[in-house]
């Protein structure tokens, strides 16, 4: 289910223009987390000096432990594979135990944030795109936007934001040494604002996967990026500012975020945030900007945020391995973001998640619902604007059934749906759906002001 703005000026999608740096504004409930202290080891104790029988001893199984360590290396490799592909690694830090079948690298050692930029900087990549887009009149736009990315496998996968390549007819990569490369889209997720491209090349330098639920509020972390989409291998650092910040994005959706000081503006999206052993933990999203600040002159200053790794990992190697990520539940319709106005709520409209495209052939269609439904209740849970009705669908599960009350022509209705799962396959069934609704609406803005008399269209006096 995705979100459509109901707005006939606003065209094109995807890149800078569904970027979330721009007039978000954030919700932060709770408090920061506390920093967590360990106690202090209380020093060495004096040991008693060893006899010659026990030294020998020592030896004899210190020479069987090498050997059982060189027989173990033999068998087990550094690195294993971590996808269904057979070939393609994900490399992740050893700091602390992974449940996920991933390769373990030793991370132990802290690293100066030089040393993080020069092992690293050949793992980060340029992303720029072309946006094909059709204006209110007909017209071919075609468009340019700017990300961040990072290599995840030795043979050109490489992790980005849904938001940057969303929408591209081309995507392209460059590296700090000035290769370019064309990318393939592999899949994405875009709830979760994560996508997975893909470039011919083999033998890169792979980042080190670490763990998000790890860090502290304190601890340095620094990301690479481009910044503007012009100053190009940037780097930044700072702290963890908090964790799990509740953050709402423009377009509604709320996600959960490490919040840092790092300095991060427009073109920096999809980037890797790397902790103090050269570990990413959290991909580069979003920036608070002063531009929705209640305040016109608040100067907003240090507030970034970042999608924690471990929220994601998984998807990422289910993008890498399938293309898409399964168990995504789809209510098979296009909502209103904005909120029902104020003048319908007092004819007696409620407030709710204005329904504006129906997707044919998906479970929304086959419970009955149709264009200009609202939508007020999910079981339980009240539903205010498109936002709530996402979100409430986000903590199904594909088969679940539901059960919504739905506003229709001055009628109360409950309809029982059960939730598709979001697939290639009924992803595009949606944007064939979208894609329509949009040519219509352009169509009818076109008859709107042909039809007028007064040249200035509708601002005449």
């Amino acid at each position: 289910m995705d979100y459509y703005n109901n707005n006939q000026n606003e065209t094109g999608t995807g890149g800078f223009q569904n970027d979330p740096f721009s007039s978000n504004t954030p919700f932060f409930p709770g408090d920061i987390d506390p920093l967590h202290n360990e106690e202090m080891p209380n020093g060495p104790k004096k040991r008693k000096p060893m006899s010659k029988k026990t030294k020998g001893t020592l030896k004899v199984v210190a020479l069987c432990l090498v050997c059982a360590l060189a027989g173990g290396l033999v068998a087990n490799p550094l690195y294993s594979a971590v996808t269904g592909s057979g070939s393609t690694t994900i490399y992740t830090g050893n700091r602390t135990p992974t449940q996920v079948d991933t390769a373990s690298v030793n991370t132990e050692e802290e690293l100066t944030m030089a040393e993080i930029y020069a092992k690293y900087v050949n793992s980060c990549v340029g992303i720029t795109v072309d946006i094909v887009s059709t204006n209110i009149f007909g017209q071919t736009v075609t468009g340019a936007a700017a990300g961040s990315g990072f290599v995840i496998t030795e043979d050109g996968y490489i992790l980005t934001n849904y938001h940057v390549i969303d929408g591209a007819s081309s995507i392209k990569v460059t590296f700090v040494d000035g290769t370019e490369y064309d990318a393939t889209y592999i899949g994405g997720e875009e709830a979760n604002d994560i996508a997975v491209i893909k470039i011919d090349a083999t033998g890169l330098t792979p980042v080190v996967i670490g763990s998000s639920s790890d860090m502290l509020v304190g601890e340095e972390v620094t990301t690479i990026g481009n910044p503007l989409g012009e100053l190009t291998f940037s780097q930044t650092s700072g702290i963890i500012s908090a964790l799990n910040r509740t953050v709402t994005m423009s377009d509604g959706r709320q996600m959960n975020m490490i919040q840092t000081d790092c300095a991060i503006n427009s073109g920096n999206s999809g980037g890797p945030l790397f902790n103090n052993h050269g570990e990413v933990i959290g991909i580069v999203s979003a920036k608070y900007s002063s531009a929705s600040s209640s305040s016109s002159s608040t100067s907003v200053e240090g507030l970034g945020f970042a999608i924690p790794m471990d929220d994601v990992a998984d998807m990422v190697s289910q993008l890498v391995s399938n293309g898409y990520v399964s168990g995504q539940p789809i209510l098979g319709v296009s909502v209103n973001r904005n909120e029902i106005s104020q003048e319908a709520q007092a004819y007696g409209v409620p407030a709710g998640a204005e329904i504006l495209v129906v997707t044919p052939g998906l479970c929304g269609e086959e419970a009955g619902l149709q264009a200009g439904d609202i939508v007020t209740q999910i079981n339980d849970t009240t539903v205010s604007n498109g936002s709530d009705l996402i979100n409430a669908v986000a903590n199904y599960s594909p088969g679940d059934t539901v059960t919504l009350t739905v506003y229709r022509n001055g009628e109360t209705l409950t309809l029982q749906v059960t939730l598709d799962e979001s697939t290639p396959e009924t992803e595009a069934q949606q944007e064939q759906a979208q894609q329509s609704y949009k040519e219509q609406q352009q169509q009818q803005s076109q008859t709107q002001q042909q039809g007028s008399s007064w040249p200035f269209g509708n601002y005449g006096y």
